[in-house]
C-alpha cells in the first residue's frame, strides 16, 4: 500500500467508508420514497425485486457467466450452450442488462460486466453458488407458505414437513447439498472482510464452532501463520472438510486439526477463544444458552482461572433501532421463516451472555452487514 502524500487529506478507515456509503444510498432511497407516487413504488417492490431475482438465479443455473468467460457471445451460441429458446434468452438477458447484469452489445451479443463476474463458478469471491439457491424450485415454495408462519410462529418446515430447518436437510441430502454451496460461496466473499475487522493473530489456539468446510478457518490461519486452528463440526461435515481445499494448503494444514461432536453437546476444551460465526443466529433463545453454557465449560477445562479472560466471538448481523432499509431485519425474517431463530440486537446479546458467563467486551464492524461480537468468559 502507497504512503499517504503529505498534504492530502487523510484516508477514510474502510468500515467508515462502507457505512458512508451505505448512509447514502438510504438517504436517496428515503429521497425516492418521499417524491415518487407511493402506488408506483410498492409496484416496484411487488414485480421487480421478486422477478429480478429469480432471473439472477436462472443465470446461475444455466450457467451464462460460464460460458462469457472467454469473451462476447451472441445470443444464438448461448441458446445452444444454455440449452435455451432464442427469443426467450435474449429477452431474459436484455433484462438483466438493464438492471446493470451482462452487457448487451451490438448484434445481439452479451459480454460479462463487473456484477455478472459474480456468476462465474471458476472466480474467487464466486455468488453463483447462492444465487442458484436462491432460485430453486423448492426454495420457492417453502416462501409460498410464509403467512402459516405469521399466524402461528412455526417455520416454514414445520408447517410443511412436520420437520425443522436442519433435520429436514439431514433427510434431503440433494437439497442439502445445494444449500451448503450456496453457504460455501457466501462466506468466501465475506470472510476477507471478517478477518480484517478483528485482530486474530493475537490469539495462539482458536476453534472455529461449525466452522463447515473450513472456509472461514482457512483464511484466519493463512492471515495468521502463528495460530493453530480447530475446526468443530459434525461428523459428516468434518468428512468433507478435510478433502477442500481451505485447509489442505499445506501452508495451515499442519495448525488446524479436525474434531466432530456437536456444540449442543460438548466443545473442544481449553482454547483461547471460540468463534461461531453464522450459527447462533439459526437458535432460538434457549437453544442460544444451551450452545453458550456449553462454550463456557470447555473454556474452564485445561487452563488456569476457569478459563476466565477466553474469547468468544460471535459474528452475526446486528439489528439497529430506526426505519432505514436493513439486511439484518430482512435476514431476521429469513431466520424466523425457516430455521425459527432470529437476528438480535446489541443489548439482546449482551443478555444472553451474561446469562452464560460472559461480560460483552466490544463489536468491531467489518466492511460487510457483519459485525464481529467479543465477549469474555468471567
Amino acid at each position: 500500500m502507497s504512503a499517504q502524500r503529505p498534504g492530502m487529506p487523510p484516508r477514510m478507515p474502510p468500515v467508515a467508508a462502507a457505512r458512508m456509503v451505505e448512509g447514502a444510498a438510504s438517504a436517496l432511497d428515503a429521497l425516492k420514497t418521499r417524491l415518487l407516487p407511493a402506488p408506483a413504488i410498492m409496484g416496484t417492490v411487488l414485480s421487480g425485486g421478486m422477478i429480478l431475482a429469480r432471473c439472477v438465479s436462472a443465470a446461475a443455473e444455466l450457467r451464462v457467466a460460464d460460458h462469457l468467460a472467454e469473451g462476447p457471445r451472441d445470443v444464438e451460441e448461448l441458446a445452444r450452450l444454455c440449452d435455451c429458446n432464442v427469443d426467450a434468452l435474449y429477452r431474459f438477458l436484455r433484462a438483466l442488462a438493464g438492471h446493470g447484469i451482462f452487457e448487451e452489445l451490438d448484434g445481439r451479443r452479451f459480454q460479462l460486466n463487473r456484477l455478472s463476474e459474480c456468476l462465474r463458478s471458476d472466480v474467487p469471491m464466486s455468488l453463483r453458488g447462492w444465487a442458484h439457491y436462491a432460485g430453486v424450485e423448492w426454495y420457492w415454495q417453502l416462501w409460498g407458505s410464509f403467512v402459516g408462519t405469521l399466524r402461528n410462529g412455526k417455520t416454514v418446515h414445520e408447517n410443511l414437513h412436520e420437520r425443522r430447518f436442519f433435520e429436514w436437510y439431514e433427510e434431503n441430502p440433494e437439497y442439502a447439498e445445494v444449500f451448503d454451496e450456496a453457504m460455501s460461496s457466501f462466506s468466501r466473499v465475506a470472510n476477507p472482510a471478517i478477518v480484517a475487522g478483528y485482530d486474530f493473530a493475537a490469539l495462539e489456539t482458536l476453534v472455529d464452532v461449525g466452522g463447515g468446510q473450513g472456509s472461514l478457518l482457512g483464511t484466519i490461519l493463512h492471515a495468521c501463520p502463528r495460530l493453530r486452528g480447530t475446526l468443530f463440526d459434525q461428523p459428516q461435515v468434518i468428512e468433507k472438510a478435510r478433502l477442500a481445499a481451505d485447509l489442505a494448503d499445506p501452508a495451515v494444514a499442519e495448525r488446524c486439526e479436525f474434531v466432530t461432536g456437536s456444540f449442543f453437546d460438548e466443545l473442544p476444551p481449553g482454547r483461547d477463544a471460540y468463534l461461531f460465526k453464522w450459527i447462533l443466529h439459526d437458535w432460538t433463545d434457549d437453544e442460544v444458552r444451551r450452545i453458550l453454557r456449553n462454550c463456557r465449560r470447555a473454556m474452564a477445562q485445561g487452563g488456569p482461572g476457569g478459563g476466565r479472560g477466553r474469547r468468544l466471538l460471535v459474528v452475526e448481523m446486528l439489528i439497529e433501532p430506526g426505519n432505514r432499509p436493513s439486511p439484518a431485519k430482512l435476514l431476521d425474517i429469513a431466520m424466523l421463516a425457516l430455521t425459527g431463530g432470529r437476528e438480535r440486537t446489541a443489548a439482546e446479546f449482551r443478555a444472553l451472555f451474561e446469562e452464560t458467563g460472559f461480560l460483552l467486551q466490544g463489536i468491531h464492524p467489518t466492511v460487510s452487514p457483519y459485525s464481529v461480537i467479543e465477549a469474555i468468559a468471567v
